[in-house]
């Protein structure tokens, strides 16, 4: 009867295992987080944010916080392998300040025994903060990758931000994934000053797809930071040729931060419309990356600082998911 019994249980697991395949095989899993200030904890000069992140700054930037930041971040990619079934195929991050950073992740925790590499180039940021990317070289090759720069707002003023990452990447089936993570510029001093710079980020973004779309590819992806909500005037420019994943996400109220006790949804996905009638969007809160609003009712995300006091936290953002069906 032992013998029977575990002979059933050998079936049951080769049987569940198989149908795991199947539905995995028939999603691509992408995902995307604004990591607030991920910097290292080593003073190079390179940026105006440097010093005051390093062991010596004014944020006492240790060694052990800078460790313990990034098992948070693996430990958040873990919780989206247990949500959706496996880590996410492809992973978009802003706020990083150098290759190493993401590295550190990549090499230094759990996420070791993945196979992820690193897509990643510096940005001209006054503040030292690029976007990268990070994908399964069992699920995908990369067939190409390029930084586009936003140098100038509508108005034609020079400005510095942050860097359009462009990765494409084909899958196992030979079909390609066109990406482009973004971290447009923020609202700082004031919506009516800044909006132009973020009209030019948009434009810049949707000038890429076009092009894109124009050589016969379907399969597109924008991700980021968008620093705006989907009703914002930017997102007027992407209207014609991409879906806001995230549109009926904000018309509910939800949104990636949280902001005088109200949620603001400013991360999403852009997607093609081959792509949006077989995608959703998620917003992931684990319990961990939470903490009591004490001025106002509900949760916030756990910051990693709150003004100049160590919170011990991820991020200001949440993460978002993209699931992906073929069919």
């Amino acid at each position: 009867m032992k013998i029977y019994r575990h002979i059933v249980v050998l079936l049951c697991s080769i049987l569940f295992s198989v149908h795991s395949a199947g539905q995995n095989d028939e999603i691509m899993i992408a995902g995307f987080w604004n990591l607030e200030n991920f910097f290292d904890y080593i003073d190079s000069g390179e940026s105006v944010s440097d010093y005051e992140f390093s062991a010596g700054g004014e944020r006492h930037w240790t060694k052990s916080r800078y460790w313990k930041k990034c098992h948070g971040v693996a430990k958040t990619v873990l919780w989206m392998a247990d949500r959706y079934g496996r880590v996410p195929d492809v992973m978009g991050v802003a706020e990083v300040e150098n290759r190493g950073v993401m590295q550190s992740v990549l090499n230094g925790t759990l996420l070791k025994k993945y196979d992820y590499v690193q897509v990643h180039v510096d940005s001209p940021d006054s503040r030292g903060i690029d976007v990268a990317l990070i994908y399964r070289k069992t699920v995908f090759r990369m067939l190409k990758s390029q930084a586009f720069h936003v140098t100038v707002d509508m108005d034609g003023k020079p400005f510095k931000t942050r860097d359009i990452l462009y990765v494409c990447l084909e899958n196992m089936a030979g079909e390609r994934f066109h990406f482009l993570v973004n971290h447009h510029p923020s609202k700082y001093g004031g919506e009516a000053v800044s909006a132009s710079k973020r009209k030019a980020a948009m434009n810049a973004m949707v000038s890429v797809c076009d092009s894109i779309a124009t050589a016969g590819e379907k399969n597109l992806v924008c991700m980021g930071d968008f620093n705006d909500t989907p009703d914002g005037d930017a997102f007027l420019l992407a209207g014609k040729s991409l879906v806001n994943m995230a549109a009926d996400l904000h018309r509910r109220g939800e949104g990636t931060i949280r902001f005088g006790g109200k949620w603001e949804l400013i991360d999403m996905f852009l997607v093609s419309k081959d792509m949006a009638g077989k995608s959703a969007m998620h917003i992931c809160f684990p319990y961990f990356l939470s903490v009591k609003d004490g001025q106002h009712s509900g949760l916030k995300p756990l910051r990693t600082y709150t003004g100049p006091r160590y919170s011990g936290g991820v991020s200001d953002h949440l993460p978002i998911v993209l699931v992906s069906r073929k069919h």
